[in-house]
């Protein structure tokens, strides 16, 4: 499978490699664009502040930049996080895309937004702070009214990024889980 994974708000960081080794190691090929040219954060207040002064428009510009030479091929789009969100972006957008692995996160959906049963996997914490239930029940709803076949791994206890070891968040055992799902789901497209 060709992935294209892409960071969250603390930039691409050593667990997004790893998580790309991981993925590699399991026979997939995969792209970790660096949506932020290099710059990496300690905290996500500050991570999202240079994000906001980027600007969604421009994050976006470089995300489709990125994965443009490789679409052809049948994408399966994921992220962390932020990079959840822009997953969910270009894979909604891409009639290609073979498939949607959200980890930490997801984003608003257009009202006109229509797939053909597209594979979309989430992995999020239970609670989250930044993916509530209500939000979550919403997006699960709308996500299924667009055409996708999505299902919903919740982990409770664990912090928002739990799979990164760098971060405070970090929960061992949750993280095992998700990528024994992650690399399940990625192994049926």
């Amino acid at each position: 499978m060709n992935i294209m994974l892409f960071h969250s708000a603390y930039g691409l960081r050593p667990a997004v490699r790893d998580a790309a080794d991981r993925l590699r190691a399991a026979g997939h090929e995969v792209w970790t664009p660096d949506l932020f040219d290099g710059a990496t954060f300690e905290t996500v207040e500050e991570g999202m502040a240079h994000k906001d002064a980027i600007g969604k428009d421009e994050l976006l510009r470089r995300a489709v930049l990125a994965a443009a030479p490789y679409s052809e091929r049948g994408l399966v789009y994921a992220g962390f996080s932020f990079g959840a969100s822009v997953a969910q972006t270009l894979a909604l957008g891409d009639e290609k895309a073979r498939g949607l692995l959200l980890l930490h996160g997801t984003s608003d959906i257009a009202p006109n937004a229509a797939v053909d049963g597209l594979p979309v996997q989430l992995h999020v914490a239970e609670p989250d702070p930044f993916e509530t239930d209500d939000w979550l029940s919403a997006w699960y709803l709308q996500l299924g009214r667009a055409g996708a076949d999505v299902e919903v791994y919740r982990y409770a206890g664990a912090g928002h990024l739990y799979t990164d070891p760098g971060l405070p968040d970090y929960d061992a055992e949750a993280a095992e889980a998700t990528w024994r799902v992650a690399l399940g789901f990625l192994g049926t497209l």
